[in-house]
This record gives structure tokens, sequence and C-alpha cells, in this order.
């Protein structure tokens, strides 16, 4: 029996690892084995990963929380009310929007899920969906899960992977349904300045779209680089939803929080299917994120330790023989162009087989992905056991650099 072809068609070609290998680190068993074989994993965006880090405030909630019992029973399927109005308070000093509670946010089980379940209500059989390439590799399946056609729009390395309005223009049909951005961006680490914003959105209103602007990285943005959300511009409150996450710049991947704030008009029908799609969010889970967000020293110190390691990782990986990299303008990422050392593919096994450590290819994050390599910089709690991996990637590409006979 061919139990595939009774599938649906959106879901037919996807792939686990039981049966083919599969690149994407967060697929099947691939990654555990290799760290359960003593390889190191720095293709994970969780920072600190495998080292603990919660702070002593989040702690004692965890606890408390526990010898009270209450965990072990729901939330309401959009949230604790607790923790939404503390991503309320959140999000309005960061954006200045005004931020009911109990009107504009929902808490979902992680971001990837708020990604996917941010689009569910617009996208018919058919519709587009213009995602920027290179892009976090869910803006490219999510669309087909849903019956619609995933459109990738370049960025270009040499404008800094900035937006070209143009190439939107070129690929605009009537078609088009929605515009899924990754801002900061994921794998590049890139910001998108003011302008390429105000072009995209006045593109999107121009041509009467939804925006999707998944924020999970915009806790940490360096270099005193401005940082715009969509959102807040003229004519984008009524058709902007905007997904974030606890995960990247507090360190919490495993309490599986995410969240999603948009007008009321929409977060309606995203409160009415709640239940039916996301369940609801972990109840510990959602104890200790209202501690950590309300803990906004904790952020700050993750920001003076993060901003450190990019610069450390620079340090050390732009040195290495025929790689080209800029520092991270956001987040806990680095991307590498390593093009002039052979395939993403070939590299990253190389590291593998070289250094012991297993990184990102380029190539699951889109067609401008190919010839480079996504390094989650921000894994391990100390900065000389990152320092360390890094020094042991430069030595195995420098030795690959000298088998190429670029050195």
């Amino acid at each position: 029996m061919d139990i595939k072809s009774k599938m649906n068609t959106k879901f037919r070609d996807l792939q686990g690892g039981l049966f083919l290998t599969v690149t994407k680190a967060d697929v099947g068993e691939g990654a555990g084995n290799f760290q359960k074989n003593g390889g190191d994993i720095m293709a994970w965006a969780d920072p600190f990963f495998p080292d603990p880090s919660i702070p002593d405030s989040v702690k004692k909630a965890l606890l408390d929380a526990v010898e009270s019992g209450i965990p072990a029973h729901y939330v309401m399927p959009i949230g604790m009310l607790e923790l939404r109005q503390a991503l309320a308070e959140k999000i309005h000093k960061n954006t200045g929007l005004d931020i009911d509670p109990s009107r504009n946010v929902i808490v979902t089980p992680g971001s990837d899920s708020g990604l996917l379940y941010s689009m569910m209500p617009f996208i018919c059989e058919g519709d587009e969906v213009m995602v920027p390439d290179p892009s976090y590799p869910s803006n490219f399946l999510n669309p087909k899960l849903l019956g619609g056609v995933t459109v990738p729009v370049p960025l270009y390395e040499e404008d800094n992977y900035q937006i070209r309005i143009e190439e939107f223009e070129k690929r605009v049909t009537p078609r088009t349904k929605l515009v899924l951005i990754t801002h900061p961006n994921n794998p590049t680490t890139t910001v998108f300045r003011r302008e390429s914003i105000e072009k995209l959105c006045e593109f999107v209103i121009k041509h009467d779209l939804i925006l999707v602007s998944d924020q999970a990285f915009e806790d940490h943005i360096y270099d005193g680089i401005e940082f715009v959300h969509p959102a807040t511009l003229p004519g984008m409150w009524e058709r902007t939803l905007t997904v974030c996450s606890i995960s990247k710049g507090l360190g919490f991947s495993g309490f599986r929080i995410g969240y999603i704030y948009a007008n009321d008009r929409i977060m309606d029908v995203l409160y009415g299917g709640a239940v039916n799609v996301l369940g609801a969010a972990s109840t510990l889970g959602s104890i200790g994120a209202v501690a950590a967000v309300k803990d906004e020293e904790y952020l700050k110190s993750n920001y003076v330790r993060l901003e450190r390691r990019r610069r450390l990782a620079y340090e050390v990986l732009s040195t290495i023989p025929g790689v080209k990299m800029k520092m991270s303008e956001s987040g806990i990422l680095s991307w590498l162009d390593i093009s002039a050392l052979g395939t993403a593919e070939e590299v990253s096994e190389y590291i593998m087989k070289h250094a012991n450590i297993m990184v990102n290819q380029g190539t699951p994050y889109g067609e401008q992905g190919a010839g480079h390599l996504r390094i989650v910089t921000a894994c391990f709690a100390k900065d000389e056991d990152a320092v360390l991996r890094f020094e042991r990637i430069k030595a195995a590409l420098t030795q690959l650099a000298r088998e190429k006979g670029i050195i």
C-alpha cells in the first residue's frame, strides 16, 4: 500500500529523516544523535544551549508554581491573562502602540506555531505569499502547507540584504495575498532599515495585502541601528500580524512561549480558533514567562553578553581564509559566505568531521543561501567555551583552505 498517495499533497513530500537524509538540524533525530555521540550543536537558535541559563527570578517563580500544584491545569487557549498583561506592557514600551491584553495579544506554544497560525485565516488555495530570500526555512514551507504558493523575493549580499522593492513589484500578481518577513532577518541578522520597511509597507498597502512580521530576534539590535516596527507605520496596524518569542532575546526556548499581536478585528478570529489549533501554551512555561518578561534587568544583561559574543565570533571566524562575513547586526547568529571553500553541504560536513561541530547549511534558507553557513554563535553560556568552538571551526576550515589551494 502506498500510504503517501492517500495524503494531502501539501504534506506528501515532507521528509523527517527516517528514510532519507535531512539537512535541517531541527528535523528528525540527526542533531540529537550527533550530540549523543559527543558532537557540539551550533545549529539550534537557542542561546546558551546546552548550558543552564535560568536566572534566579524565574527559578523562584517556577519552583513556587510547582509547589502550589497549579501548573497541572490548563491556562486559557488564548494565553494566561497575567502573561498577556506583561506582554502588552512590553509591546507598548517598545512600540508606543496601545495594546489591550484581552483584545490584541494571543499566546502561542512557541513562535513557530504562531507563524503558521497567523497565516491560516488568510491563505486560500493558490494564494501567493511573498517571502524574502534568504529567510527562515519555515517561511518557505508554511504557505505550501496552507494551500498557498511561496514566491521567493531575492535579497542581495551587496545590498547588505536590504529590501529592493522593485523585486517585489516584479513578482506581485492578482493572486498575491500576503508578505511574510523575518525582521531582523534570520539567517543574515540584517535589520531592515527604515527606508526598506517604509517602502515595503507602501507596497503592502498599494496592493491591499497582509503583512506577517516575524520579530523573534527583535530584542537585541546592535550598533545603535534603528528598529522599525511595521505595525506602527501609517495604514499598517489594520493589516499586520506581528509574531514574537521569548526564546531568542531571553533565552527561554524550552518554555515554548511565543505570541502574536494585531488589531482586534484580526485577533477576534485568532481567539475563535485558538482551542482548535493551538490548544494552550504550557502553564508552567507561562508562569516562567511572566517572571522573565518582567525581569528587565535580565534582558539587559543578555544584551551585554550577546553583544560581546557576536564580537568574539567575528574576531575568530572572519579571519578564516576563504570566508567572508560581516559582524552580526542583531540576535544570536553569524552568517558566513564560504563559497570559496565549497558548497554549504561540503563545508558543513567538513566541519562536522574535523571540528565535531554541527552548523546550519545555508541552502534551506533559500536560493540566496547557497554557499553560506549559519552558525548559532550564542551557544554555550561561557564565552571561553564558545571561543573554543570558534577556534575549532577556524582550524578545520583553515585546513580545508589549504586543501583547496587558497593558502
